[in-house]
C-alpha cells in the first residue's frame, strides 16, 4: 500500500446545462449569494484540486462576462444539448493537455452542498492507490467522481447523453473505490425555483 500522493488532480466542474426546469443555466443561478459554478470552482480549490476546468454551454458568453472564475480555464462544449457526456467529453479532453494531472475529479455545478471536504476525501483515496473513486452517499455512488489519467480515454469514449461517465463505471465497477461522504456532503441539486428554500449547508 502506497503513502505517496501521485501527480495532481484537476477538477472538472460540469456546467453547461441550459437548466430548462430551473429557467436559467445553473451557472448563471445565484445561491447564497454566489453564482453556482464560482462556488463550484471555489470548492474545488479549497479541497486540494491542482487546476480547474469550467465546461460551459448554454448562454456561455454570459457566464465568463458575470462569473469571477479565478484561476479556472473556461472550455465551451458546443454541443452541450446533446448531454452531459459531450461534457465530460470536452472536459477530459482539455486535461489532456496538461501532463502534471494525473488524474481529473468532476464535479456538478448544481450541488452546492457538497463542499470541500468531500472533495478531499475522494482525493485522498489516492493516497492507497485508488484510480477510480466516488464520493458515496447511503451506500449510493455520487459525486465527486475521480478518474486516473489511464481511464480518461475509455470514459471519454463511453460517455453518451446525460448518463455521463455511467456506463463506465459501471462496467469498471470491481476497480470503484466508493468513499462515504454522508457526514461530510449533501447530494441534492438545485433543479427547480423550490429547491432554492434548502439553506442547510454542510462545507
Amino acid at each position: 500500500m502506497t503513502t505517496t500522493m501521485p501527480g495532481g488532480a484537476g477538477a472538472v466542474i460540469l456546467a453547461a446545462g441550459a437548466g430548462s426546469r430551473m429557467g436559467l443555466p445553473k451557472a448563471l443561478l445565484e445561491f447564497e449569494g454566489r453564482l453556482l459554478v464560482e462556488r463550484a470552482v471555489e470548492t474545488a480549490l479549497a479541497g486540494g484540486c491542482a487546476d480547474v476546468t469550467v465546461v460551459l454551454g448554454a448562454r456561455a458568453d454570459e457566464v465568463r462576462q458575470r462569473a469571477e472564475l479565478g484561476p479556472a480555464r473556461v472550455v465551451v462544449n458546443g454541443d452541450w444539448a446533446k448531454g452531459m457526456g459531450s461534457s465530460l467529453r470536452a472536459g477530459l479532453t482539455a486535461l489532456t493537455a496538461l501532463e502534471f494531472l494525473d488524474a481529473a475529479l468532476v464535479l456538478l455545478v448544481d450541488q452546492p452542498f457538497v463542499g470541500p471536504a468531500a472533495v478531499r476525501a475522494v482525493l485522498d483515496a489516492r493516497r492507497d492507490g485508488a484510480r477510480l473513486a466516488a464520493a458515496s452517499y447511503r451506500g449510493e455512488r455520487g459525486h465527486p467522481v475521480l478518474f486516473g489519467r489511464e481511464h480518461w480515454a475509455e470514459a471519454s469514449r463511453s460517455a453518451t447523453g446525460d448518463a455521463g461517465a455511467r456506463a463506465f463505471l459501471a462496467a469498471h465497477a470491481a476497480d470503484l473505490v466508493l468513499v462515504p461522504c454522508d457526514a461530510v456532503a449533501d447530494p441534492r441539486d438545485l433543479d427547480t425555483r423550490e429547491d432554492l428554500r434548502w439553506r442547510t449547508r454542510i462545507t
